[in-house]
C-alpha cells in the first residue's frame, strides 16, 4: 500500500464518531514474530516492555533507529507462539526485512500475516463483542479472547476486533446488523481526537517517541533495559527539553493534508512542524501535528506555507505526567 492518502478515505458521510459504527482497518498490516526466541528478539528492538504482554494485555510501541527516531509504531499483542504487530501497511515489508537481520541466529520466524487476518474498528461496539463471546474489560489495552476471535480495548474506549480472514464475510454481516458501516475516515477522526499519533511511510525516522506522546500512552518503557535507540529516548525523558511535541489542531475546509505536510509560523524562517494524522470532521478537518512550542504559543500557524490555511489549537484528551510515565 502506498503512503496513506487521506483524501481516499472519506465518503459523503464522514462524521460517525458520535454514534456507534464499525469499519475495516484496511490501512494497516500485521507483522508476525513467532518462535521460542520471539520475545527476546523483540525486547531488544522495541520501546515497549514485552514482560507486560500476556493473553489479557496488549501495548502500543515503536521501533527506533540508534538515534531514537521511530521507524514504525504499532499495537502489539501475544498470539499463538509469538506476537502480532499491527502497523501502517506501507511500513511492513521494510520492517520485516530489517528485523530479519537480527533474527538470523535466533529461534524465531518473521512473516507478513496481513492476509491471514481481518481487523475491524468498533466505536460503541461492546454489545456486539459480547454477542460474539468477547467480554472486553474497560481498561486500556485489555484483550478478550473467544475461540479464534480477539478484541482489544483502546485508550478512548473504542475497540478492535481481530479474526482469521476466513471469518471476514460472516463477521462483517454480524457487525452490520447492529452497527453502522463507516468509512475509514471516521476511525481516523476518532484516533485524532484520542491523541494517538502514528508513524506512516512519509513520517518514518522523523519523530522520537516522546514527540508523539507515545510515553503517555504506555508505549515506552523506561525500566526494561536496553533496546535500539533506548539511550536517546531515556536521555530525552530524564534530561532533555522537548522542543517539539504532539498537538491537536483544526482547520476550515475539506482538504485533508497528507502526512508530513509542513507547518509554518512567521516567528521562524523554516518549518515549525509537520502533520502526523488528519481526518475530515464535518465541514472542517482535525489533525495531529508535531509542532515547536513557541510557534504554537504565538498562535500564527499555517498549513504548507506562511500563506496557507490557519490552524487552531484543540485540546488533547490526556495530560502529560513525567512521574507516571517512567513507572512502566
Amino acid at each position: 500500500m502506498a503512503d496513506l492518502a487521506f483524501t481516499d478515505l472519506v465518503s459523503t458521510d464522514s462524521a460517525h464518531t458520535d454514534s456507534a459504527f464499525f469499519c475495516t482497518l484496511s490501512h494497516e498490516g500485521l507483522l508476525a514474530v513467532r518462535g521460542p526466541d520471539a520475545s527476546k528478539l523483540l525486547q531488544g528492538q522495541l520501546t515497549c516492555n514485552l514482560n507486560y504482554l500476556d493473553e489479557h494485555n496488549a501495548s502500543l510501541g515503536a521501533r527506533c533507529t540508534p538515534k531514537g527516531r521511530m521507524l514504525s509504531s504499532f499495537r502489539i499483542l501475544q498470539q499463538g507462539d509469538g506476537y502480532l504487530l499491527a502497523m501502517a501497511a506501507e511500513l511492513l515489508s521494510e520492517q520485516l526485512a530489517e528485523l530479519q537481520k537480527y533474527a538470523v541466529f535466533s529461534k524465531s520466524k518473521l512473516t507478513d500475516e496481513s492476509a491471514l487476518w481481518v481487523r475491524f474498528g468498533l466505536h460503541g461496539g461492546d454489545a456486539v463483542l459480547a454477542s460474539l463471546g468477547l467480554e472486553l474489560a474497560e481498561a486500556s489495552d485489555s484483550i478478550a479472547r473467544h475461540g479464534e476471535l480477539l478484541a482489544v480495548r483502546l485508550s478512548d474506549g473504542r475497540s478492535e476486533l481481530w479474526a482469521p480472514s476466513a471469518s471476514a464475510e460472516q463477521l462483517q454481516a454480524q457487525l452490520a446488523a447492529q452497527l453502522t458501516a463507516a468509512p475509514l475516515n471516521s476511525w481516523l477522526l476518532a484516533q485524532v481526537r484520542a491523541g494517538i499519533g502514528q508513524v506512516f511511510g512519509a513520517s518514518r525516522e522523523t519523530f522520537i517517541p516522546q514527540m508523539i506522546n507515545l510515553q503517555a500512552l504506555g508505549g515506552v518503557s523506561f525500566k526494561k533495559g536496553c533496546y535500539t535507540g533506548q539511550e536517546i529516548v531515556a536521555r530525552m525523558q530524564y534530561l532533555g527539553k522537548l522542543k517539539r511535541r504532539l498537538y491537536r489542531l483544526s482547520l476550515s475546509g475539506n482538504h485533508i493534508p497528507d502526512v508530513a505536510t509542513p507547518i509554518f509560523s512567521p516567528i521562524h524562517a523554516s518549518s515549525v512542524g509537520e502533520v502526523v494524522l488528519a481526518a475530515q470532521a464535518g465541514d472542517g478537518v482535525e489533525l495531529l501535528a508535531v509542532l515547536q512550542e513557541d510557534a504554537l504559543n504565538d498562535g500564527r500557524i499555517h498549513l504548507a506555507s506562511l500563506e496557507g490555511s490557519a490552524l487552531q489549537r484543540l485540546e488533547l484528551p490526556y495530560t502529560l505526567d513525567s512521574d507516571r510515565e517512567i513507572q512502566r
